[in-house]
C-alpha cells in the first residue's frame, strides 16, 4: 500500500510541476543584491527584482536553493515563496487548486514591488511555477506589473503525467507529500491535465500578454511533463528553447531542471538578453 501511494502521489506531482519592513526604497537608496533579502534594492542594470516560484511538492527556499543565489550572485534582488500550502504546518506547496495558489502568488507581487519599490517585477517559475507564472499575468490581469517570465518546462497546455520522480522526491520532501495527498488531496493535479480547468483558461485566446516578454525553456529529456512540446507558447514574442539547442548532451531531466548549471545561464541570458554571455555547458540531474 505504501509502495502505491508513493508512487500515486508521484505521479500526480509529475502532472503539476509538471521539481523587515516593506517600505519603497527612497530614490537614494543604494542598490544591493541577494536571494530573500527583503532589505535588497535593485540596481540601475537590474530594475525588476524576480519572483522565483516553485514546482508542486515543494517549496520556494527548497527548490531555488541553487538558481536563487546564482542569480543574486549576478546582481538581482530574487525572493521566492511557498504558495499553495494544503496546511502551513508542512513545508509543501503547489497542491491546493491553481485559482488559489495563483491569488497567492498576485499578493507576493504586490509585496516585492512594494518592499523594493519597483514597477515590475520578472517572474521565473518551474513546473507549476512555470504555469503559474504564464497563468497569473493573463487570468489575473497583472500582466502590467511584469517585464519578463522565464518558464521552465511549464504544463502550459496540459501534461499526460508521463513520469515518477517529483519536485518533492528529490528535495528529501516524499513522505510529507504522501501525507499531505492522503489528508488534503491535489486539486492543482486535476486543473493541470490535458483539458483541465486551470489549462483551458490559460489557452483559451491569446497567452502572451502585451508588454511581456517570454522565454520558454524545456528538455527534451523530460520525462514528467510530456509531450514536451506542451511547455511551449507558439506565439509572437516569445522565445521557446530546449537546453539541447545550446547543450546537446546535457541529459538534464524535468526536476533537474533548477539545479542545472546550464539552464542557470540560460536563465539569466533571458533575463538580461542584452549582455548575454556564452554558455558553458554542464550536466544537470537527469530527473
Amino acid at each position: 500500500m505504501r509502495h502505491r501511494l508513493r508512487r500515486t502521489a508521484a505521479v500526480l506531482l509529475a502532472a503539476v510541476l509538471l521539481t523587515g519592513a516593506l517600505t519603497a526604497a527612497p530614490a537614494s537608496a543604494v542598490s544591493t543584491s541577494g536571494f530573500d533579502d527583503w532589505a535588497c534594492k535593485p540596481s540601475a542594470a537590474h530594475p525588476n527584482p524576480l519572483v522565483l516560484l516553485h514546482g508542486l511538492g515543494g517549496n520556494g527556499p527548497g527548490n531555488y536553493s541553487y538558481l536563487g543565489p546564482f542569480l543574486a550572485a549576478k546582481g538581482y534582488c530574487a525572493f521566492t515563496l511557498t504558495y499553495g500550502q494544503a496546511t502551513p504546518a508542512i513545508p509543501v506547496g503547489g497542491t491546493v487548486s491553481i485559482t488559489q495558489s495563483s491569488k497567492e502568488i498576485a499578493s507576493f507581487v504586490q509585496r516585492v514591488r512594494t518592499a523594493t519599490g519597483a514597477a515590475k517585477v520578472d517572474i521565473v517559475g518551474h513546473s507549476e511555477g512555470g504555469f503559474q507564472s504564464i497563468y497569473g499575468p493573463k487570468v489575473l490581469g497583472y500582466a502590467d506589473q511584469v517585464g519578463k517570465v522565464i518558464a521552465l518546462a511549464p504544463p502550459t497546455h496540459g501534461t499526460t503525467f508521463g513520469g515518477l520522480v517529483s519536485v518533492g522526491d528529490y528535495l528529501g520532501l516524499g513522505p510529507l507529500v504522501d501525507q499531505v495527498l492522503r489528508q488534503f488531496g491535489c486539486p492543482a493535479c486535476d486543473e493541470l491535465i490535458v483539458g483541465g480547468s486551470a489549462v483551458e483558461k490559460l489557452t483559451a485566446g491569446p497567452i502572451a500578454q502585451p508588454g511581456v516578454k517570454y522565454t520558454v525553456i524545456a528538455s527534451r529529456f523530460d520525462a514528467l511533463v510530456t509531450p514536451h512540446e506542451t511547455s511551449f507558447i507558439r506565439e509572437p514574442g516569445v522565445r521557446n528553447e530546449y537546453v539541447q539547442d545550446t547543450c546537446p548532451l546535457d541529459p538534464v531531466g524535468h526536476v533537474g531542471l533548477a539545479f542545472d548549471p546550464t539552464v542557470a545561464q540560460l536563465v539569466a541570458n533571458a533575463l538580461n538578453p542584452t549582455h548575454a554571455t556564452r554558455v558553458i555547458c554542464a550536466f544537470g540531474p537527469p530527473l
